[in-house]
């Protein structure tokens, strides 16, 4: 730091008086001056370029802990703290969370399902176990429904569907999807909230035509639902808002790119030990054909 002083007040006061007062030799300060940067400099620039890169790539979406595994999964050891200490340096944030409006509307007199899941959020193998939830999504002068229905194996969303009105078609059209690409063996259990979109008829012959056991949290206690809450969470917390919504339609494309294109494909996800959905079940299918 002395002989960064003694260069940045060069203009203004001699170098030798300078290197006296601080008690430095000329020939360290003449070292200084000509050698180039330090290993150490060279690494801390390398890892701001990559962390900048990262964090411009995922959109500020990712704060230091992803960020670092990242760049592990890019061949770039390095620790939390600096990856944190570089985004301090840059003036890099992650995106603000937003708090967008959950519900469930249980004012109804559909069957309730018992809670079967318990909050044991562990599935070891994929169409086990899924779950799902509905949210709220702002748009111009109003809101628009979200439905997504998870794997518990690998936090993968395998349906979703939204719409301009929240009823059975829009969590019917959810599991409609689910079952198309994923086709789950009979026993599948299906754990949602008491919300009448998953308690209606419709909904509950659906379930049961592909042999699926209903399961739903108890009354008002979100945490029996976390994994679903979790994933609202993440979409409130990365993506970025809607600009000109004013109906579902509006939305499906932007949601598309951020369901199947990023948090399916992409997001590392801590109770995956820092793998996305699809590389958790990819990996999974691999162990499989080799046992």
């Amino acid at each position: 730091m002395s002989f960064e002083l003694v260069t940045a007040e060069d203009a203004h006061y001699p170098k030798a008086l300078m290197c006296r007062a601080l008690g430095l030799s000329r020939s360290g300060n003449h070292a200084y001056e000509t050698r180039g940067p330090s290993r150490r400099a060279l690494e801390t620039q390398r890892l701001d370029v990559e962390v900048a890169a990262i964090f411009n790539e995922l959109k500020g979406r990712y704060g230091a802990p992803r960020i670092e595994k990242e760049l592990r999964l890019r061949n770039h050891r390095t620790s939390r703290k600096r990856v944190a200490a570089s985004m301090v340096r840059q003036g890099l944030k992650a995106r603000p969370k937003r708090r967008w409006h959950r519900t469930t509307d249980s004012r109804h007199t559909q069957p309730i399902a018992p809670n079967l899941l318990e909050r044991n959020f562990t599935a070891e193998v994929p169409d086990r176990v899924w779950v799902a939830d509905t949210t709220y999504l702002p748009v111009l002068g109003g809101f628009i429904y979200l439905c997504v229905i998870l794997d518990l194996f690998s936090r993968r969303v395998v349906g979703w569907s939204v719409d301009d009105r929240l009823d059975a078609e829009l969590s019917g059209e959810a599991l409609r999807r689910a079952l198309a690409v994923r086709q789950p063996a009979p026993g599948l259990i299906f754990h949602s909230d008491r919300g009448i979109e998953f308690a209606a008829r419709s909904f509950r012959d659906r379930l049961a035509r592909v042999g699926a056991v209903q399961s739903m949290s108890r009354k008002g206690n979100c945490w029996d639902n976390a994994v679903a809450e979790s994933f609202f969470s993440t979409l409130e917390f990365e993506m970025e808002p809607g600009q000109g919504w004013r109906f579902a339609d509006d939305a499906r494309l932007e949601l598309s790119n951020f369901i199947d294109g990023y948090y399916n494909q992409r997001r590392l996800h801590s109770s995956n030990d820092y793998r996305s959905p699809n590389s958790t079940e990819a990996d999974w299918r691999s162990e499989a054909r080799a046992a």
